[in-house]
């Protein structure tokens, strides 16, 4: 399945010129990297090649962090790797306290949260979607026109994916914004997700942890790899 994506004609600097990734015309997957508490994890996170960091807002999360403490980690990223920051039903004035710890920050909408709702924040954003049997990805890209990008996790009590994997196949073709692939990924099944969805950016949190927002060096960085070898194994987009 294809999905739209913004223009990746650009050649990357961080591959030599013989390098598989070295195309024109080469879809790199960006990379979020959700859920980080410790400043050790941030900069763990960038070495292994994270093209964003997200922080979690929502004071019922075990990965939760204060708007300061969001903004404290922010800081030590470096230009070009983006913060994130995660709301679940967050009134304006939660929000409004995230976006001026972290003024760049891309917001993503994790709860029930209406096309209005996310489109007063005048922040660009990403709108989570809990993906299950019935769901009309299609129908609810078109009822969120300002969205930079769907994310889809599964659909499970409460809020945020539970580490599990959804049932890609109830991904349509047209969707109307970028794709960003969650729920349930780790180094061993990312590979798997981006051959079969094409996704625009791959989202990871408890795939990369050893505890509840404690993330392992190592596992991220294995995940980084996975997915620039799924990348280097993907066909060049048609001219």
């Amino acid at each position: 399945m294809t999905h739209p994506t913004p223009d990746t004609t650009l050649h990357s600097p961080d591959y030599p010129p013989d390098h598989p990734l070295d195309h024109p015309l080469r879809h790199r997957t960006r990379i979020k990297i959700c859920g980080l508490t410790r400043e050790a994890d941030v900069d763990a996170a960038v070495g292994a090649g994270a093209d964003a960091i997200g922080f979690v807002l929502y004071a019922r999360s075990p990965r939760a962090v204060s708007a300061e403490r969001a903004g404290v980690l922010a800081r030590r990223l470096p230009p070009f790797v983006m913060p994130v920051l995660l709301f679940v039903n967050a009134t304006p004035a939660e929000v409004a306290a995230g976006v001026a710890a972290v003024p760049n920050a891309l917001l993503q909408f994790h709860g029930d949260e209406s096309p209005a709702e996310c489109d007063a924040a005048a922040r660009p954003y990403l709108r989570a979607v809990r993906m299950a049997p019935g769901v009309d990805l299609l129908d609810f890209g078109l009822r969120f026109p300002h969205a930079a990008g769907l994310l889809l996790d599964a659909h499970v009590e409460g809020y945020g994916g539970g580490g599990k994997v959804f049932d890609w196949s109830l991904i349509p073709d047209g969707v109307s914004a970028p794709v960003v692939l969650s729920g349930g990924l780790n180094p061993a099944s990312v590979t798997d997700g981006i051959a079969r969805v094409r996704p625009w950016a791959v989202d990871v949190s408890s795939g990369v942890e050893v505890g509840k927002g404690l993330k392992d060096a190592l596992l991220m960085r294995r995940f980084c790899d996975a997915v620039r070898e799924a990348d280097a194994r993907l066909p060049a987009q048609a001219d």
